[in-house]
């Protein structure tokens, strides 16, 4: 059994090898010569699969550790039996504490309060349904816009592109890349759709870069009219756009994901695939000794504070997104070193929030989003 593994997929090295014959290979170093013999891959997102990696090869299993798919032909994969699993929802809570972070950075710097505020979320899946709930709890309103989910659902809790494009004070994409077809999303932000936003908004994308055109985005940005864009991914990455960079209110090297718990997890959804396509022993298996967070516990005093102050700090204690955003903009020629190195980032539910003259209102919040709380 011979199996090829992009050397960047956490906890992985040391799992396979009592049933294999593992190689370990950078993403980009993942192509068809490297994998004639071998039964199956594991991926990122950062490997190509498709005819010219494939073809001729003894390839039966391709197994991404990611929660998106666009990298995989799949059509291809279809008609020479090859199967193909990723890992949907794998770092749907690490992209919420993204967001969460990004909004309370947002709502500081520029001084207004979110709850009242309106969060438009286009893609309603396993990451948009977990960011609508959050937004819920800090008193935003919330628009859906999913045509896939309002075709199968009804539109009763949906809303179509120009409403959301109206309406919200802040937008944030959950969409897969589509090029083509009546859902698609190539693109789905370009001049057109900028013009419609209203005035002074923000707009943030953690899905994929080609979501949006980005010299539109720049241009929306030098007129005004776009207040502000959190950008963690990009059309060209890892070779990013340095002028748009530098517009951006804060921008990230495609980590928003890349949270401790989100990396176990697409690595045990990997394994496990493994373990069932090839009947191994490793159908439960689970990273241990996952690194802790060094501010696991955050003590905050909330004399004279709103609760919206206090989840702010809470989640800017656990996650602080401008480290992120300093280092891409100092060096950002090393986006795929600055992914590879990527610091210890745990979630909420690792952190224990310790409130000094909290109330319960307060408490209640911080459980829902997620934190561990005591008084």
């Amino acid at each position: 059994m011979k199996i090829v593994a992009d050397d960047k997929i956490p906890f992985l090295q040391g799992v396979l090898e009592p049933y294999a014959s593992i190689r370990y290979l950078p993403g980009k170093e993942i192509v068809r010569k490297e994998i004639i013999d071998a039964d199956a891959i594991i991926i990122r997102t950062r490997t190509e699969c498709n005819r010219s990696l494939l073809e001729g090869t003894s390839v039966k299993l391709i197994v991404s550790a990611t929660i998106g798919f666009d990298h995989i032909d799949t059509a291809y994969c279809l008609k020479n039996q090859i199967i193909w699993n990723n890992a949907p929802g794998c770092n749907a809570s690490s992209v919420k504490q993204y967001i969460t972070s990004a909004l309370v950075h947002i709502s500081r710097q520029f001084r207004f309060t979110l709850k009242g505020k309106t969060l438009g979320i286009i893609g309603v899946g396993n990451v948009g349904t977990k960011v609508e709930s959050l937004a819920r709890n800090l008193g935003m309103k919330v628009l859906l816009n999913d045509p896939p989910r309002a075709r199968n659902e009804g539109d009763g809790k949906f809303v179509n592109l120009a409403t959301i494009l109206q309406q919200s004070d802040i937008i944030t994409l959950h969409v897969p890349l589509i090029h083509s077809g009546i859902d698609k999303t190539f693109r789905m932000v370009d001049a057109s759709s900028l013009g419609k936003m209203k005035k002074g908004s923000f707009l943030i994308n953690t899905s994929r870069g080609k979501v949006t055109d980005e010299n539109a985005l720049k241009e929306s940005l030098r007129s005004g009219h776009l207040k502000g864009v959190v950008l963690d991914v990009w059309e060209n990455e890892p070779y990013l756009d340095v002028d748009l960079l530098k517009m951006a209110f804060i921008g990230t090297p495609h980590i928003a994901g890349y949270s401790q718990d989100g990396k176990a997890n697409g690595t045990s959804v990997a394994v496990q695939s493994l373990s069932k396509y090839f009947n191994w022993d490793l159908h439960d298996w689970y990273p241990e000794n996952i690194p802790q967070p060094a501010n696991r516990e955050i003590t905050i005093h909330c004399e004279h504070k709103d609760t919206e102050t206090v989840i702010g700090e809470a989640v800017l204690s656990s996650y602080p997104i401008t480290e992120d955003h300093r280092r891409l903009v100092d060096s950002p020629d090393q986006f795929e070193v600055l992914r590879g190195d990527y610091p210890v980032r745990r979630e909420f539910p690792t952190h224990t929030v310790k409130l000094v003259s909290g109330d319960d209102k307060t408490k209640n919040c911080l459980k829902e989003i997620g934190f561990n709380v005591k008084t």
